[in-house]
């Protein structure tokens, strides 16, 4: 989206740019219900086969790696991968969304997640495997940023825009969940290689659909192509990409090699320089040039919410099943399906969030939404500790499940809401990028971290096949998850309020977000 002012003048060519919010003349928000509604579905899709394409994969180890003489230490990079490059590559998509047309970027991507997904079913070697894996993880990073600029355009009303934006993430949570029962079904009934086929087709499908039923947003020409080429920042991009890579690679290879191996501390110590260089490098660049807008991390609560609550959802998700599917599958002999529909909990009930999370937002704030859930996944975590037999599934799993579901899932949707409430709309798209992309890192270094906890501790209690080093990962999630809740009732603004009109990024400060009531809106009409 474009950062010229809302008085900018029309052009006379016919060329577009990023930088306005949304209008009330924008073709997308000027959209019949029922196309904004056709549309937002299959960019939910989208969102769905992002999460799917990783998550359908856990059935899929054994005759994957059997197929193709994969040793069970780099099985991990079935799905590592993958969160790879669609973690490292999502800061760059967001800033390609904001400074080109998001339909254009989200089509690129919907393409290749496609193309490299029918690529991966011909894999006969585990090299190309997980080569093709990488570039399924392009593609997958460049749909979600796109998605979400698309729908904030679609729906410029708050009230519209909440309810867009929970089930946009909503269909993540549930894409992670319902994946692994595909992938089980799948796997008993076909081969492995058809759940890349699958992908290949959902994506094609939503492909089509968005290229018919999207147009461009409008927005008034201010910048040459030359001009926005320059404003994507490649040399910022180059910098967080490679530390981002370097990191996710150090900490995967430390759950595999161990974390004073040669392989696993390098890259971690590595990261931290282009990391660093890309800090600095944005601070000497303009506002209108950097990939990340310094004056972004100055905006109330968009920090907090960030850093302190979004590496922690995908990560509770991740962390439960890694730790039980495991067990249920070698320990206690259940079948991929059997397994599967024992996770059925996490994704029915984190789907009833999205219907929920709107009536919440009308009555509470923001802030105490979102350490209220993260208090319901604490007491979810806990009950998951006694999980260590089949006969406790139901008395304790089963309740923690519904309890973790729908507490994670309404932090992760609340805090979604409250990122794009508080930032600027001509920034969405590297908004997105930026809570994503914590999500997703979040998710790949603590499944990576606390798996190493749960094997480190196995050596001297009862091997891989014992509970103990499970329930030791798990007090470990418990302790990140309170200091995470502990941090937001510190640190975060109660000023997200229920039931109010966000007042425009030209009536606020950038570091003082506020909001009117519907009878200051109406006072200020008259």
């Amino acid at each position: 989206m474009s950062e010229a002012a809302h008085s900018a003048a029309p052009s006379h060519t016919s060329e577009k740019t990023v930088t306005d919010p949304p209008k009330p003349n924008d073709p997308l928000a000027a959209l019949s219900l029922r196309r904004k509604i056709a549309l937002t579905a299959f960019l939910c899709l989208a969102q769905f086969l992002d999460t799917f394409a990783n998550s359908a994969l856990f059935a899929a180890f054994p005759p994957i790696s059997l197929e193709l003489g994969i040793s069970n230490s780099n099985a991990v990079w079935i799905i590592s991968g993958y969160q790879l490059t669609f973690a490292a590559l999502l800061l760059g998509s967001g800033r390609m969304s904001d400074l080109f047309n998001p339909k254009y970027v989200f089509l690129s991507g919907a393409a290749l997640l496609s193309v490299f997904s029918l690529g991966t079913g011909f894999a006969k070697d585990e090299v190309t495997l997980f080569i093709l894996r990488a570039f399924m993880g392009v593609g997958a990073a460049l749909t979600v940023p796109s998605a979400l600029h698309l729908i904030v355009h679609l729906f410029p009303d708050p009230m519209q825009q909440t309810k867009a934006i929970a089930l946009f993430g909503s269909f993540g949570a549930i894409g992670n969940v319902i994946g692994l029962i595909i992938g089980a079904l799948i796997i008993q009934w076909a081969t492995w290689p058809w759940l890349f086929y699958v992908f290949t087709i959902v994506g094609a499908v939503v492909f089509v659909a968005v290229a018919i039923l999207s147009p461009s947003p409008e927005r008034v020409v201010v910048l040459s192509n030359m001009q926005r080429f320059k404003r994507l920042d490649l040399g910022g991009i180059f910098l967080v990409t490679a530390g981002l890579v370097l990191f996710i690679f150090g900490v995967t290879a430390g759950s595999v090699n161990g974390w004073t191996s040669a392989r696993c501390l390098a890259p971690l110590i590595i990261s931290v320089f282009p990391i660093a260089a890309f800090f600095f490098w944005e601070a000497q660049l303009p506002e209108e040039q950097a990939a990340i807008p310094p004056s972004l991390w100055r905006v109330r609560n968009f920090t907090i919410l960030v850093v302190g609550s979004a590496t922690v959802h995908y990560w509770w998700f991740g962390v439960v099943q890694i730790l039980f599917s495991w067990v249920w599958q070698n320990v206690y002999h259940w079948s991929p399906l059997i397994t599967a529909l024992h996770f059925l909990p996490l994704g029915a009930f984190a789907g009833l969030v999205t219907v929920t999370i709107s009536s919440f937002r009308k009555y509470f704030p923001l802030k105490w939404i979102l350490i209220s859930a993260q208090v319901l996944a604490l007491v979810a975590t806990i009950l998951l500790t006694f999980g260590d037999s089949p006969q406790r599934y139901f008395p304790f799993v089963f309740p923690g499940f519904i309890l973790g579901a729908f507490g994670v899932a309404t932090a992760y949707l609340t805090v979604n809401i409250a990122v794009f409430a508080s930032t600027p709309p001509e920034k969405a798209g590297v908004v997105g990028s930026i809570f994503n992309c914590f999500e997703q890192v979040g998710s790949a270094a603590g499944s990576a971290i606390i798996t190493s906890i749960q094997t480190s501790v196995e050596v001297n209690h009862g091997g891989p096949n014992s509970f103990f080093g499970r329930r030791v990962g798990l007090w470990f999630l418990f302790g990140l998850v309170a200091i995470s809740t502990l941090s937001l009732l510190i640190f975060m603004h109660n000023d997200i309020p229920p039931s109010k009109t966000v007042i425009t990024d030209n009536e606020r400060g950038l570091d003082a977000p506020v909001e009117k009531d519907s009878e200051t809106v109406a006072k200020d009409e008259k």
